[in-house]
């Protein structure tokens, strides 16, 4: 596999783990199932045993899925133009491994169900499961799944704002901050002040996803760590370390685009 194939799988893969909507569903799934014991789990394990069996179950399925769908989405760019069904036949042909990792968990758990026939009858079953998820994670997430694909092309055009710093800071646009009469321009191979005004920085950034955050301070998606809360105040920790305060005036659109 090539080094952009990883990078767009990772990317993708990276939208699920800082979603709080899919860990939320998530949770509340695994609620459900271990409450109304489904498929006679409420008859033969008790409540505690429940909850660690459908947290395991549902990890195991949707980490397959999930995995699948952004493998297929990735790889079928240049064979299927929805986006929507790239990622189908990914969750679809995930049924196939997780029938048989199901049927071994059944088997770790009360030595029933680890065979070639339990695991394809599973896997049949999963089909469904698996197109529906399919369904609920595109209608939740495609948006900032586009969005990544469309800033993930193989030669992206450098910002212009580039051409205006030394070619050894030249690297991959990080992070603009206004620093008096200046804005300071942050990449990955250094940073640099630049005489330009903030409102004309911004316009140079060209297809870099990123956010404006607050007057001051203008953020690239990819250099975003997480959100953080500090004495009410909203800010972005970014990979580096630093800490970007998020103005009251951008803070919803913060939480929505990175959230």
């Amino acid at each position: 596999m090539d080094h952009s194939f990883m990078q767009s799988t990772l990317r993708e893969l990276r939208l699920f783990i800082r979603s709080p909507r899919f860990w939320g569903t998530f949770a509340v799934v695994i609620l459900i199932f271990a409450v109304s014991g489904p498929y006679g789990t409420s008859e033969r394990m008790t409540a505690g045993q429940r909850l660690g069996y459908w947290l395991v179950i549902q990890a195991a399925a949707w980490s397959i899925a999930i995995l699948c769908s952004v493998i297929a989405e990735v790889l079928l760019r240049r064979h299927i133009a929805s986006m929507f069904w790239r990622m189908m036949l990914g969750a679809v042909a995930a049924a196939l491994p997780i029938g048989y990792v199901l049927s071994l968990i059944d088997f770790i758990f009360d030595g029933t169900g680890h065979s070639m026939q339990s695991g394809l009858q599973r896997a049949f079953f999963a089909v469904p499961l698996c197109a529906l998820f399919c369904l609920l994670t595109y209608m939740a997430m495609n948006e900032r799944i586009k969005e990544v694909v469309a800033t993930s092309g193989s030669t992206p055009r450098p910002p212009s704002i580039l051409d205006r710093v030394k070619p050894q800071n030249r690297g991959e646009l990080l992070r603009l901050s206004v620093q008096d009469h200046y804005t300071e321009v942050v990449t990955s191979l250094g940073r640099e002040l630049v005489l330009l005004r903030f409102a004309d920085a911004l316009r140079e950034t060209g297809g870099t996803a990123g956010l404006q955050v607050h007057r001051s301070h203008w953020i690239a998606d990819a250099h975003v760590e997480r959100l953080k809360r500090d004495n009410g105040k909203l800010l972005i920790l970014t990979r580096d370390g630093f800490e970007i305060p998020v103005s009251r005036s951008y803070a919803a659109e913060v939480r929505r685009h990175f959230g």
